[in-house]
């Protein structure tokens, strides 16, 4: 069975935020992502697989198409085997225990992809981001992720509003902080990670007092920064290690 023109142009639209947010769905890709999502909570609305990808539970959903179909909707330089569109899950309220994550600004989607990654590895459950930060079901973040979107809570707000009204004593990524390694970390906490050009914004240093930095032990001291998100690793790392 050939793809529609119809399908066509919905998957081609949902390589943009506002015709996901219309419909309401976003794309996965190839066999080990969508197993993943076919694994998760979310609702699956449409696969479109070549005839040796096989399924047991979701051939009520499946679109057999050719392998010059699938080139034709894919996004990746090698396409693998399906495609599938899955609901947008409702967002669900940004919670005030634990350890917190807070994205201010992050741009690229392989940065987020890989920080959702670091979220689900250190069992960070709730990333909050700022509503500037990159759509989470952009396809980049989705492929990057690598299923681990599906097991942690991902909330959008007003990001000053949400640390100003926070109990949780909270901790920006700053050169000039104080050094991670010899700094007492509490188990809950809330720890902001800045725009990987421009760093921490100036609304949310002014409303911040912790700040903690990551030391360079490179003998020439010449290294601007780190990727944004090693040094996320790192310094959850640290937190989960006290």
């Amino acid at each position: 069975m050939s793809i529609s023109k119809n399908q066509l142009k919905i998957i081609t639209s949902l390589s943009q935020k506002k015709y996901r947010e219309k419909h309401g769905l976003f794309i996965a890709e190839g066999v080990k992502v969508v197993k993943e999502l076919l694994q998760s909570s979310l609702e699956v609305f449409q696969l479109f697989a070549i005839d040796d990808y096989e399924i047991t539970n979701h051939e009520n959903v499946v679109t057999r198409i050719s392998e010059a179909d699938l080139k034709k909707i894919s996004k990746l330089k090698s396409p693998n085997k399906v495609l599938g569109l899955f609901k947008i899950p409702d967002e669900q309220q940004a919670q005030q225990k634990g350890l917190i994550l807070a994205l201010d600004e992050i741009n690229d989607p392989g940065n987020l992809g890989t920080i959702i990654r670091l979220c689900d590895w250190f069992g960070i459950h709730q990333l909050v981001c700022s509503k500037n930060t990159v759509d989470a079901y952009n396809q980049k973040v989705v492929q990057a992720s690598m299923g681990s979107l599906t097991r942690v809570s991902i909330k959008y707000l007003d990001l000053a509003s949400y640390l100003n009204s926070s109990e949780l004593p909270t901790y920006i990524a700053d050169m000039d902080g104080s050094n991670v390694y010899s700094s007492q970390l509490p188990a809950e906490a809330i720890l902001v990670m800045g725009n990987e050009a421009n760093g921490i914004s100036e609304s949310i240093r002014e409303i911040v007092q912790n700040k903690i930095s990551i030391p360079r032990f490179g003998a020439t001291q010449k290294t601007e920064s780190l990727n944004v998100a090693t040094a996320t690793a790192i310094l959850l790392s640290e937190f989960k290690r006290r």
